[in-house]
């Protein structure tokens, strides 16, 4: 079997990487392509994934459109040399206009209702569509769903452990309070009039998170002036360890609160963005806290890291939801090797 996996955005690599190499060991055929955003070439490189640059994220809607007729038209090149048998992608529209158009099975992931044009232009294309069993909308007969979240595709125990040595590197000993703040560059689509912390929450969080140990943040956008110490200075491939460690993660980006909960690492989604995914993590399990209003989250931040036991708790509530999910990778694997 020959499989197509086309990359658009950093966390799509975590994603596919690990039944990408399960694919590989069961004897298929696995080729990368990708979009130039943000740090996914790096991600690539450093975990030694093969792989071909098809375009480079633009800015605006003109740009996007642009961006797509490029992509599309090399993504063409590289199906019509591989001829491979399913094409995969998370949101899909790359994949999904070639592959109608070429007769190739397509298999789209998402997790994002919200994202109403990139949605609409990509579902009616798509071969199947694969949703978390959160997912607020019904997408008919293409629509499978699977008992997880994306991101236990590589958070779940049987794809993750953490390493130590990471927390060592940013100066920082096992047991030491920390926290890490995300913030986003507010540039995809469906990010368009959403709102998260403005520069002055983001400068009273750190101001008050300090009191309470060490504050690392990753930003997509540049940062304050003040805030620029507070820069992670690690490897992408490791915040996933400093998630795991951490005492909170508050942030813009759902996708990392989203990880931060799976690592029963207490967590807080600052975005007037709706989920369904976010949803379920915060009403079944009570390990994300989703807050619009940054005044209120920097001030359940403060509530969350003033309770040293608060940590074991979300502990005990991540036991309970791993006991329910499924391992999405071994999913994943065992889905698309019975397409054929």
């Amino acid at each position: 079997m020959k499989i197509l996996i086309d990359i658009s955005h950093p966390a799509h690599v975590h994603f596919f990487k690990h039944a990408a190499r399960i694919w590989q060991e069961h004897g298929h055929a696995v080729r990368f392509v990708a979009r130039n955003k943000e740090i996914t070439f790096q991600l690539l490189d450093d975990y030694q994934i093969p792989y071909r640059g098809l375009s480079t994220i633009r800015k605006g809607l003109a740009g996007l459109a642009v961006e797509l007729v490029e992509h599309q038209s090399r993504l063409a090149g590289v199906a019509r040399e591989f001829k491979p048998d399913v094409m995969l992608n998370i949101g899909g529209t790359f994949i999904a206009h070639v592959g109608k158009l070429m007769g190739i099975k397509t298999v789209v992931f998402t997790d994002t209702e919200h994202a109403k044009l990139s949605n609409g232009i990509t579902f009616p294309f798509a071969t199947w569509i694969c949703t978390p069993t959160a997912y607020m909308n019904d997408l008919g007969k293409k629509q499978v769903r699977y008992n997880g979240y994306q991101e236990l595709a590589y958070t779940h125990p049987n794809r993750f452990t953490p390493n130590p040595q990471t927390l060592a590197d940013c100066g920082l000993s096992e047991g030491e309070p920390f926290s890490v703040l995300r913030f986003v560059s507010w540039g995809a689509s469906h990010d368009i009039g959403q709102l998260g912390l403005s520069d002055d929450d983001k400068l009273t969080l750190v101001k008050n998170l300090r009191e309470h140990g060490r504050v690392l943040i990753t930003s997509e956008t540049p940062l304050p002036t003040e805030l620029e110490p507070f820069k992670v200075r690690v490897s992408p491939t490791r915040i996933h360890d400093l998630l795991y460690y951490a005492n909170l993660y508050i942030g813009e980006g759902a996708t990392m609160a989203s990880e931060a909960a799976q690592f029963g690492t207490p967590s807080i989604y600052i975005n007037t963005l709706v989920l369904g995914y976010i949803n379920e993590l915060s009403r079944d399990y009570n390990l994300v806290e989703h807050h619009t209003v940054g005044k209120e989250a920097v001030e359940a931040a403060l509530r969350l890291v003033s309770n040293p036991d608060q940590k074991q708790v979300h502990q005990q509530r991540r036991q309970r939801m791993l006991a329910e999910k499924i391992d999405v990778t071994a999913w994943m694997v065992e889905f698309i090797e019975n397409l054929t």
